[in-house]
């Protein structure tokens, strides 16, 4: 089959064997894959560093080098720099198929269901992979692939929401108006939220208006915390959620300065962290952290051993995350087919990847 691996910085297919089916999980040949410009051209990027600034960002990974000389000698130390310079990357973590084989102890879906696919473990940019239950969601016929495979990306989305606690009449700023921060804004305004998005792409800003958000400010129009204070009346954002990419550390503190007294921030994208005490000591503000998709993840007997949580005591699963996002889009309360500007096939992924780029 084929299937994009990544390698010192270059993405290219290659004809791989298909994965095996293990237990607990679904073989699923796929109709669509999404591609994370963030997070994937994040990787791509890594694996092109030289190892000198690999050393030089994480001095840990030195002292492991030098444990490996000291214990096996330096050969073995070379050895490993080498391999890991050479190492090839698999990429990707949202899709969208069609099941066609069950691993045992799988009984909630049968050979033909359409499934949307999370996990960067797992669902790749491949013609087939096998995926954990936990980590695919049926999709109807009436949803297509292309929606459905944006199905990690919608999960973040929501689970960001949920963490900032929103209620019917909130105004909320969106900081990044990607592909999360429109996803974003488009579930708040189905929650009954007044939603500003902040920007530096008056494309993006054009886009997020069509779509249902109310106002757009630009980074470069205009003060934007004055903007933000006159737009709600001068009390502030109830919350603000960070959809935004930035080594800068200015995009953090704008978003306290933003909120009202005792508002939430939520931090979704990866932005600069040195953080000033006074911009949210005096409001109290609480800061927020999201970890990808949901409650579930990274918990390995959550994600491979598909050991679900009780609903009592955790209502919102990644998989039920994945499973509500999908209701979203039927719903007609999430328009996704505006979001996507190209599609390609999968023997053409380096023209993809480097046109998102």
């Amino acid at each position: 089959m084929k299937q994009v691996i990544i390698k010192k910085g270059f993405p290219y297919v290659a004809e791989v064997p298909a994965p095996k089916l293990q237990d607990g999980e679904v073989l699923v040949r796929l109709q669509t894959s999404c591609i994370s410009i963030g997070t994937e051209l994040s990787g791509i990027k890594g694996s092109a560093v030289p190892i000198w600034k690999k050393a030089i960002a994480q001095p840990e990974k030195i002292l492991t080098v030098m444990q490996i000389a000291r214990d096996h000698g330096m050969k073995k130390a070379l050895k490993t720099v080498k391999d890991n310079k050479e190492a090839e990357q698999l990429t990707g973590y949202s899709a969208a198929g069609v099941v066609i084989a069950l691993g045992a102890n799988i009984d909630d879906l049968a050979i033909g269901d359409r499934v949307a696919c999370a996990g960067a473990q797992y669902s790749y940019h491949a013609e087939y992979i096998s995926v954990a239950r936990n980590l695919c969601v049926l999709i109807p016929e009436k949803l297509d692939f292309e929606a459905a495979s944006t199905i990690t990306l919608g999960a973040i989305a929501l689970q960001g929401i949920r963490r900032s606690r929103p209620t019917l009449g909130e105004t909320f700023v969106v900081l990044g108006l990607g592909i999360l921060g429109q996803l974003t804004a488009q579930i708040l305004r189905a929650n009954g939220c007044r939603v500003i998005g902040i920007d530096t792409d008056h494309t993006r800003i054009d886009k997020a208006i069509s779509l249902g958000m109310n106002h757009g400010i630009h980074t470069d129009d205009t003060d934007i915390i004055a903007r933000v204070a006159r737009i709600t009346d001068g009390y502030g954002a109830d919350s603000v959620i960070i959809t935004a990419a930035s080594v800068s550390d200015d995009i953090v503190s704008s978003a306290f300065k933003m909120c009202r007294k005792k508002g939430r921030v939520v931090l979704v994208g990866d932005v600069g962290l040195n953080l000033n005490r006074a911009d949210f000591y005096t409001k109290e503000i609480d800061f927020l952290i999201l970890t990808s998709y949901g409650p579930g993840r990274y918990d390995q007997k959550y994600e491979e051993q598909g050991i679900d949580y009780p609903i009592s005591y955790v209502r919102w699963t990644e998989n039920r995350n994945m499973a509500e996002y999908v209701r979203l889009i039927v719903d007609g309360n999430v328009q996704v087919s505006p979001l996507i500007s190209v599609r390609y096939p999968i023997e053409d992924a380096a023209a993809a990847y480097e046109a998102v780029s």
